[in-house]
């Protein structure tokens, strides 16, 4: 379908004072706030999570050393997704005296529309990840209490509560303690906390507070006198449950975007209906490999 003067006929009109509703502003690229960001030129990529080795054991004088064993433990596959969207004006219309106005106002709305879907898709990696619907390589969702270790046991990089200070300082304590897949422990620390609007503000009090926030006292606000969350927290928009929040690690290869073909826009000329056609196309895949890179909490039940 293409824009005709019959849906933009008050466009046509002098006199016309204002035209409004394509011309919102809109929230930056959030996704750089959260994700690592990487190139691709395959129609997919893989990532593999090895296992290293255990703790090293006593060798008893005159006998022979212990062997190890390495391996492969699971693999991450992030499939590029395109994203294309067009639209059309028919001759006619660029006839009118429309050509500026109309090119230029619809191009930077199919501009907005791409941008809005990128970082809608960004966001569906948080917003899935406590939905078992979604398993990354392990088997288990993102956020889990029992992603599974080669060597034995389980690992949590889930919490249950609301954003407050205490589930910030047990998130830290609970990150101290991840070990790898042969029970070495990893020396996680937090990086940054992932918020929705809703807790924004909450999130400014608990970082940024020089005391205590919420009590009568006069408690040392140990968040923010530690620096125990270097970058501070950042707002996603795109976040669709209130209570969930996040925090990134120092873990590497957690949340990735690789971007497979950067946006692209283009227009032509159709020879049977001399309309004038626009589009917009990009090609990228939102993922995570190691599940370490973050932890979250829903929020309390």
């Amino acid at each position: 379908m293409a824009i005709t003067r019959a849906q933009i006929n008050k466009e046509l009109v002098p006199g016309l004072n204002a035209l409004f509703g394509l011309e919102y502003a809109k929230y930056a690229e959030e996704h750089k706030e959260i994700y690592e960001t990487e190139t691709s030129d395959k129609a997919y990529e893989e990532e593999v999570k090895l296992s290293g080795f255990g703790p090293a054991p006593n060798k008893p004088e005159g006998e022979s050393i212990q062997f190890d064993e390495a391996m492969e433990v699971y693999t991450a596959r992030y499939v590029h997704e395109t994203v294309a969207l067009a639209f059309a004006i028919t001759e006619e219309a660029m006839e009118d005296n429309l050509y500026d106005s109309l090119s230029a106002r619809y191009t930077k709305a199919l501009a907005r529309s791409m941008a809005h879907t990128k970082q809608v898709k960004a966001a569906a990696v948080l917003n899935h990840a406590f939905d078992p619907l979604y398993p990354g390589g392990d088997g288990q969702p993102l956020i889990s209490a029992s992603h599974p270790m080669s060597g034995s046991g389980v690992i949590s990089n889930a919490g249950t509560a609301d954003l407050a200070d205490v589930s910030l300082q047990a998130a830290v304590t609970q990150m101290a303690t991840w070990t790898d897949e042969r029970g070495l422990l990893v020396a996680a620390k937090p990086k940054k906390l992932v918020v929705t609007a809703s807790d924004g503000f909450n999130a400014a009090r608990l970082l940024e507070s020089q005391y205590r926030p919420g009590t009568a006292d006069n408690d040392i606000n140990v968040l923010w006198t530690n620096g125990v969350i270097p970058q501070g927290y950042t707002i996603n928009h795109y976040l669709t449950d209130p209570d969930a929040w996040f925090i990134i690690t120092d873990v590497g290869n957690g949340l990735k975007h690789f971007q497979r073909a950067p946006l692209k826009t283009g227009s032509e000329s159709d020879f049977d209906t001399g309309n004038i056609r626009y589009r917009a196309r990009e090609r990228y895949s939102f993922g995570f490999s190691d599940p370490l890179g973050i932890y979250g909490s829903p929020g309390a039940p």
